[in-house]
């Protein structure tokens, strides 16, 4: 009896718990079917576009793994992500920085200034010798310094930055999810050419971008917005309210005079010369419009979104006393650091302080009277919870919703998505509120992705051309910083591009005759194994079968290179150049003739070839560095001519 009691009671409630599991794993792997074939396209042929699409370019046979897998669940296992990624974990084990907080980081990789008045604090440099006609007497010894202490330089954080940038986007296996932070990067663009927020840029990708690629865009938008790289690139950590000094939380005569004297002493602080961005701190004191101008325009309702210039005024307001958390004692927030740390986490909360991880909202610099943004109403006497509901209230808002969906479609479909796609993923991105997995599946749903207009259309950017390069090849890349210098070649510096709108994402801003000589260049110096640290075996490509003329080499490659298009026309166009025994020479040339500058020396690349040198896997306990290729010119050739083909930028 006992037995029947306790399975009628076991049974009901193992059978819901089956059901509600499997009711989970629905809601995560929707179900849908893909509409290519309406559009005139093979299973085979729709593979390669979502390949296309939503990895940096398919690898030697994944056409055949994603057909054996089934298109929708592919799509749907890179929607999700968490694949496995043991590879990549492998090669990116070596770069240090990457298992650093941002206060490790500001406090590792110092700023060469930071560096010379710590060695005077301590000694290791005669103050009076700290003159730019002694600078060579002092360097060594600062150099000595930074050794002892284990400091190292800002050079090299950025080289790691790029270096796991590069590395990701060859080898993970969670494609998607790194198309995403590229897109949702380039959409809070934040550049290290702006010195305050470069220590900030590789967590910000990590732990800011990465994490929210595919959930709701609200969560996304505040974190960006209360992310030190963004406080400091938009200046907003220094925006207080014109009466922030006198007007501050909490009540009592004791409690007000010892809050007026807080303000003063953080407005002090603010003051500080320690860093360029912040000697003239007086001309910059009081509102700072930067952030709410930019999160209004670029971040959220988009420049035709229905905002003015007094929204921009009064969100500004909101946001005020929104600044960074100080992560070192020589930075411009110093004072604030250690006043803070004298009051306590406890009494300042009580005040209306939020202290979390890198963000602090300081209560006594926040404008605290009515505000109106977009006819809302935030009362006087408020605090943090009105930058949040504004940035909620922004990230909902129906302007934003199609602003994002377009920007999303433009990445993912065409340079000019039509207007129905692009309503079709807003009324997805309302319903449910910004979830950007929703919104991609909208989009792939949709026979706007499959149609002709859209198959080939995009143009790749010199990233995704240099990645999607080494990928259809199987390179084994021991140096990526080698592959970053060429993206610079062809036009994008990632990272360092300044304007907050981040790099355009057409085709036309990337494509003229320069551009197209210096991706011949690269493809030819690829091929050819002229690039170090970039290892390709081109036999391996055909199962070690060698093609007995260049003509059947353009055939066989091309199809490898770029599968499941007809190059009927690629190769009548590629042929004439296939027995030119000069074209090498006659493209480097005529590229370094049009080429743009470069706006780093290569002062970097030899102060760190070591590093890279070290990290680079080891073959029988030694280093095996690239050697150009001497064997099968032929081939390497014909190779390279492909990589530069106008079909080959296309995606």
């Amino acid at each position: 009896m006992k037995d029947a009691k306790f399975f009628s009671v076991i049974v009901p409630i193992l059978f819901i718990t089956i059901l509600l599991l499997s009711f989970s794993e629905n809601s995560r792997n929707t179900r849908f079917s893909l509409l290519y074939r309406p559009a005139g396209l093979t299973e085979r042929q729709a593979a390669a576009h979502l390949l296309s699409r939503f990895t940096y370019g398919a690898r030697p046979g994944q056409v055949d793994e994603v057909v054996s897998m089934g298109l929708e669940k592919w799509f749907q296992q890179q929607l999700n992500g968490g694949i496995a990624d043991d590879e990549l974990n492998k090669r990116l084990a070596g770069y240090d920085a990457l298992q650093l907080n941002n206060t490790e980081i500001v406090n590792t990789y110092v700023k060469p200034a930071r560096v010379l008045r710590m060695a005077v604090k301590e000694g290791f440099v005669n103050k009076d010798s700290v003159n730019i006609s002694n600078k060579g007497q002092y360097k060594e010894a600062v150099a000595d310094y930074m050794q002892q202490k284990g400091l190292k330089t800002q050079r090299e954080l950025y080289r790691q930055l790029a270096d796991q940038k590069v590395l990701r986007a060859v080898y993970s296996n969670n494609q998607l999810q790194e198309l995403l932070t590229d897109f949702w990067f380039n959409h809070f663009n934040v550049s290290i050419t702006k010195n305050d927020c470069a220590q900030y840029v590789l967590n910000y990708e990590k732990d800011i971008i990465r994490p929210h690629v595919a959930g709701k865009f609200e969560d996304l938008l505040l974190a960006t917005a209360k992310s030190p790289a963004m406080l400091f690139y938009l200046d907003n950590f220094s925006s207080a309210g014109a009466d922030s000094s006198t007007e501050t939380a909490g009540t009592g005569r004791s409690r007000r005079r010892g809050d007026v004297l807080m303000s003063r002493r953080l407005k002090d602080s603010a003051n500080m010369p320690a860093v360029n961005t912040v000697r003239n701190r007086k001309k910059n004191q009081g509102l700072n419009e930067n952030y709410a101008r930019e999160v209004m325009e670029l971040h959220t309702m988009g420049v035709e979104g229905g905002y003015t210039q007094n929204d921009v005024t009064q969100a500004a307001r909101a946001l005020t006393g929104w600044t960074v958390y100080p992560a070192d004692d020589y930075g411009p927030q110093n004072a604030i650091k250690k006043l803070l740390e004298k009051a306590g986490e406890e009494r300042l909360a009580e005040r209306g302080f939020v202290h979390e991880g890198d963000f602090l909202f300081a209560a006594n610099r926040h404008d605290r009277g009515e505000k109106v943004v977009l006819g809302r109403t935030f009362k006087a006497g408020g605090g943090y919870e009105e930058g949040i509901e504004l940035l909620k209230m922004l990230a909902n808002h129906p302007s934003t919703a199609k602003f994002i969906c377009k920007k999303i479609a433009t990445r993912f479909v065409s340079d000019n998505p039509s207007p129905t796609l692009v309503d079709k993923m807003a009324k997805t991105f309302r319903e449910k509120e910004g979830d950007i997995k929703q919104v991609l599946l909208t989009l792939v749903n949709s026979p706007e992705f499959w149609s002709k207009d859209a198959v080939r259309e995009k143009t790749k950017s010199p990233f995704e051309l240099a990645v999607s390069a080494v990928r259809c090849l199987n390179a084994d890349i021991r140096m990526p910083y080698q592959l970053y210098n060429w993206v610079d070649k062809m036009g994008q510096k990632m990272y360092f591009y300044q304007a907050p709108t981040g790099f355009p994402d057409k085709g036309q801003y990337w494509i003229n005759s320069g551009a197209l000589l210096t991706r011949m260049n690269f493809g030819l110096a690829l091929s050819s194994q002229r690039i170090p640290g970039i290892r390709i075996n081109l036999l391996d490509l055909n199962q070690g079968r060698e093609p007995e003329s260049a003509e059947a080499a353009l055939n066989t490659y091309g199809k490898i290179i770029m599968p499941e298009r007809d190059l009927r026309q690629t190769t009548a166009h590629l042929t004439p150049l296939l027995h030119d025994p000069q074209l090498q020479q006659k493209v480097e040339s005529k590229a370094a003739g049009v080429g743009r500058q470069q706006v780093e020396a290569d002062e970097m690349d030899q102060m760190t070839a070591k590093n890279s040198q070290d990290r680079m896997l080891q073959e029988d306990g030694k280093l095996v560095l690239t050697e150009p290729d001497k064997g099968n010119n032929m081939l390497s050739q014909v190779v390279g001519i492909i990589i530069g083909s106008p079909e080959f930028q296309r995606r």
